[in-house]
């Protein structure tokens, strides 16, 4: 999903004072780890991952796993920190995207 720079920007400030939910460690990456991503985001649409010191996988790679294994967009990537969105698919979760999307 493609956002403009003003979405991203929504979105980056809503996702400041959260706390990451989830880690990637030395276990790296499966797609376990990304159906329990998405069951999160289908109940919160935004989220953050920690990414440990210990992690076998980069940065970048966690990055690139995410969005293409999934339709999950990656607004951020700040330190060891990445900020997930993806609209809900739940009429009742979605009040953050029709923020999203009204911009």
């Amino acid at each position: 999903m493609n956002l403009t720079g003003k979405q991203k920007r929504f979105l980056r400030a809503n996702a400041n004072r959260m706390r990451p939910i989830f880690e990637v460690g030395k276990n790296g990456l499966s797609q376990i780890w990304l159906d329990e991503i998405q069951k999160a985001l289908d109940s919160r649409e935004l989220i953050k991952v920690n990414v440990l010191q210990n992690a076998a996988a980069s940065l970048a790679d966690i990055k690139e796993y995410i969005e293409t294994k999934s339709n999950i967009t990656v607004v951020q990537v700040i330190g060891k920190t990445l900020v997930l969105f993806k609209p809900s698919n739940n009429q009742n979760n979605q009040e953050l995207s029709k923020k999203v999307f009204s911009i």
